[in-house]
Formats: structure tokens, sequence, C-alpha cells
């Protein structure tokens, strides 16, 4: 556990230097407006998605019996808001893997593990297959779980899904560059609970309005931090450059 914290103290560390703050910036404005010019042009067809949501959870009904109308207009409102919020997150999240996190793993590896030499195992075929998955089962998992939320269990949904969405995502990437194909595999397979349990906390970091600004680029580097870790310790002395 203590792994996990220190990775968590050191990515917040990081978080601020010069060079984050743009890689922190940019992948939420390209999310922001790509989910804002498809919200404008699709915007009928996402309400409609939206009251069949509603409808299949039992919801629609009492909202048309609620008075007055600007009640129900709000939290449709604020429905769509959150449903907005979420999917600028996500595509943050899958923005920053793909593409921010080699600027990422430069600024934590030349500060923190500059010996650790680079054995480049992964490859971006391989992160690209990954996020895509990842992306995939983290959908799947929100459809398969929508019935929990007529038995009041659905809270923890978001939840379970951030911290495999996050771990699932920034894993493999953190070791790319640095790991051998065969230190990757060894690492990948070994210490689920403690991955989960990084991505569970990053995650939370989502949830929390103006916090969730820093949350893709926090997490990212959080998980840099415990895999780098991971992986000079798995090394003998021999093998970490001078």
């Amino acid at each position: 556990m203590s792994h996990i914290f220190s990775a968590l103290l050191r990515a917040l560390g990081d978080l601020f230097q010069p060079k984050v703050l743009w890689i922190m910036v940019w992948p939420v404005l390209v999310a922001g407006s790509l989910w804002l010019v498809l919200s404008v042009i699709f915007w009928d067809i996402f309400s409609g998605w939206v009251t069949q949501g509603f409808s299949n959870l039992g919801i629609q009904s009492w909202l048309g019996a609620l008075e007055p109308e600007w009640i129900v207009h709000g939290i449709q409102s604020i429905t769509h808001m959150i449903l907005f919020i979420s999917l600028v997150t996500v595509t943050t999240l899958f923005i920053t893997a793909i593409f921010a996190m080699p600027a990422l793993i430069n600024v934590v590896a030349n500060r923190h593990y500059p010996s650790l030499k680079r054995e480049y195992g992964g490859s971006i075929r391989g992160s690209l297959i990954n996020a895509l998955l990842a992306m995939s089962i983290f959908a799947l998992m929100w459809l398969i779980t929508l019935p929990l939320w007529l038995i009041g269990l659905g809270i923890i949904v978001p939840f379970v899904a951030a911290a495999y969405l996050n771990q699932q995502l920034f894993r493999y990437d953190a070791l790319s560059e640095h790991a051998s194909h065969e230190e990757m595999r060894v690492l990948l397979a070994t210490h689920q609970l403690s991955l989960w349990s990084l991505g569970l906390l990053t995650g939370m970091v989502q949830f929390v309005p103006f916090l969730n600004l820093f949350a893709p680029v926090f997490a990212a580097l959080a998980f840099i931090h415990f895999e780098l870790a991971r992986l000079m310790n798995m090394r003998p002395p021999s093998d970490i450059a001078a």
C-alpha cells in the first residue's frame, strides 16, 4: 500500500511542472470541443437516448407526474450535463493515454528515474489496441450494470468502472518505453489488487468538480511512477544504467 501512496504523492508533485501543465490542458480542450460540436449536431438523437434510458429505468413516468415543469427540465438538464462531463472525461483519458503518455513518461523518467534503461517492450500498436479494448469493456460494463440502478446498487458502478478504465488504460503505456517485452508480461500479470486500488483512488478524483480537470494526467503520472518503481525494483543493480 505504501507504493501506491508514494506513487500518488510523487504524481501530485509532478502535476504542476511547467511541461505538465500544457499536457494537462490540451486533451481537455480537444475532448470538450469534440463533444460540444457533436452535442450541437446530434442534440435530438442524444436527447432521445436519454429519454429512452429514463423510460427503461422507470424514471420517465415519474418525471411526467412532477410539477412544476421547471423541475423536470432542471433534472433533464442536469442529466445532460453529467453525461457531457462524463464523455469529456473518458475521451480525455483516452487522448492522454494515446498521445500524451510519451511526454509524461519523459518528465517522470528524467526527473525521478534517470538511470532506468529503456528497453521499448511496448509499441504504438499495442497501446492503441489496449486503449480500444479498455474503452470497449468500460462501455460494456455500463450497459451490463444498468439494472443495478433499479435496486439502488448503481451508485457503485461509476467507481468500479473508473477503477477498471484507469488501470487498464495506463498500466501498459507506463511500462512500454522502459520495460522489455518479458518484463512487461511479468509486471502486468502481478499486483492486480494494487493496480485496481490505484485505479480506484485516481478514478475518485474524476468525480470531484474542478479537480476532475486534472484527473486524467494525475492518473497517468501515478501509474508511471508506480510501474517504473516496480520495474526498477525488479531489475538487478547491474542492469540499471549509470
